[in-house]
């Protein structure tokens, strides 16, 4: 998508929130989705990212604030939006009792989509996938990645403006997850629109045209993948062993840096400079250097804390 071309909004949310009992899951969010991106949802375990995806397909109800898909509140025209949204849940939910065909065509069913139709649709949808050969294959004699991609191929049964992804290439192999990759680009080249989470943080710089880091309920930040790096992290990483006189040496000459795992990491844009002091001062010192990631991003604003 061309970001300095303005285009509708398919998604609009105003202080929206989700509480279940006392917990606050969603915190006075707001975000827009336009038509044509890639938007994506970064954040550790319990950040809030699923709860707001199943809000934005009607799965959910909001506690409070606004929420549009397609210009309909989402508590008014559920049965409206669901059926031009197509979903990818964080898990391969077919039905084991039928056939990888058979499961798209029931799936079609849902839509009132005719037989004839719903047949036409799943072939080619097989095809788009690479499971042709699998058509009549029940649902255990496929692989992790032939089970995604069938999912995939069911949310796309009902020719929906807009696919909502959750976690889409959690445990697949490379090869699966670059294929995956690049049907929702074609996808999005066929003028579709994307909401996606991922942990992955490759799969999101890879992918999204833009995206936002929650953590507790709340979005931190947003904006481009570049934008968020260069914001956050700097063009590069400098990476010394931790030490007395390494840190010394940092402080002295008041550049920024942070330790973690025995380690000092330094984001910046003056490599040279940086760099130059430590090979000075402390010589004695492995140093390296490389391109910062959003990865270091999402690390710097939500910690290293492991969260269940």
């Amino acid at each position: 998508m061309n970001l300095g071309q303005r285009m509708a909004l398919v998604i609009e949310a105003k202080s929206l929130e989700k509480r279940f009992g006392e917990t606050t899951a969603v915190r006075n969010v707001n975000f827009t989705v336009e038509e044509g991106e890639v938007f994506g949802f970064l954040g550790p375990n319990g950040a809030g990212k699923t709860s707001t995806m199943r809000m934005i397909q009607c799965a959910s109800p909001k506690t409070s604030g606004s929420l549009e898909v397609f210009g309909l509140d989402v508590g008014r025209f559920a049965r409206e939006i669901r059926r031009r949204i197509g979903v990818v849940p964080q898990e391969s939910n077919l039905d084991p009792d039928f056939t990888v065909f058979e499961n798209l065509l029931i799936y079609a069913s849902y839509f009132d989509i005719s037989s004839e139709e719903a047949r036409n649709r799943a072939e080619e949808l097989l095809s788009y996938v690479k499971l042709e050969e699998k058509r009549y294959s029940r649902i255990d004699q496929l692989s992790g990645g032939m089970r995604r991609r069938l999912v995939l191929a069911r949310a796309l049964i009902n020719n929906p403006s807009l696919l909502i992804l959750d976690e889409p290439t959690t445990g697949l192999d490379p090869q699966a997850r670059h294929l995956i990759w690049d049907k929702l680009r074609e996808l999005v080249g066929e003028g579709r629109t994307i909401v996606l989470t991922t942990h992955y943080m490759e799969e999101a710089a890879h992918l999204c045209d833009r995206l936002v880091i929650m953590d507790q309920g709340s979005i931190l930040v947003g904006g481009t993948p570049e934008e968020l790096v260069r914001k956050y992290a700097g063009t590069h990483v400098i990476e010394v062993g931790s030490s007395p006189d390494a840190i010394a040496c940092l402080e002295r000459h008041g550049i920024p840096f942070e330790i973690t795992g025995g380690y000092i990491q330094i984001f910046s844009e003056q490599v040279q400079e940086v760099a130059s002091h430590l090979l000075k001062e402390c010589p004695e010192h492995e140093m390296t250097s490389r391109p910062a990631t959003l990865e270091d991003v999402f690390l710097r604003l939500t910690g290293r804390r492991l969260r269940e």
